[in-house]
């Protein structure tokens, strides 16, 4: 592993550390430790990277009627009670423009 590699957040859901973009490029088709700013670059890759994290992190512990609160916590839970107030209401903001694009309205518990 490159020591100069910066592993952080970046594109549509959080996706930081090593033990994250090795197992998502392996799963992708990317270098995700020595390349990791595919993830940044590409639009494609980007995508899939946000879905892969969601099927194998968040997606099997939320329930259908939980909102959004618990994919902050499950993607961040430092930054919940009260630990980067300021992240989470990015993450809310992020969360709402991209259900305006797409049509959908947001339902109720958004903040973890």
């Amino acid at each position: 592993m490159c020591s100069w590699k910066k592993y952080h957040d970046r594109r549509l859901i959080q996706l930081s550390w090593n033990y994250n973009y090795g197992p998502a490029g392996r799963s992708i088709g990317f270098d995700g430790l020595n390349a990791s700013e595919t993830v940044s670059n590409n639009a494609v890759i980007s995508f899939k990277t946000a879905l892969w994290f969601w099927m194998n992190n968040v997606h099997s512990i939320i329930t259908s009627n939980q909102g959004f609160g618990p994919t902050i916590r499950a993607i961040n839970g430092m930054e919940c009670n009260g630990g980067n107030s300021g992240a989470v209401q990015a993450r809310i903001k992020y969360f709402r423009a991209h259900c305006k694009e797409l049509g959908v309205r947001p339902r109720n518990s958004l903040s973890c």
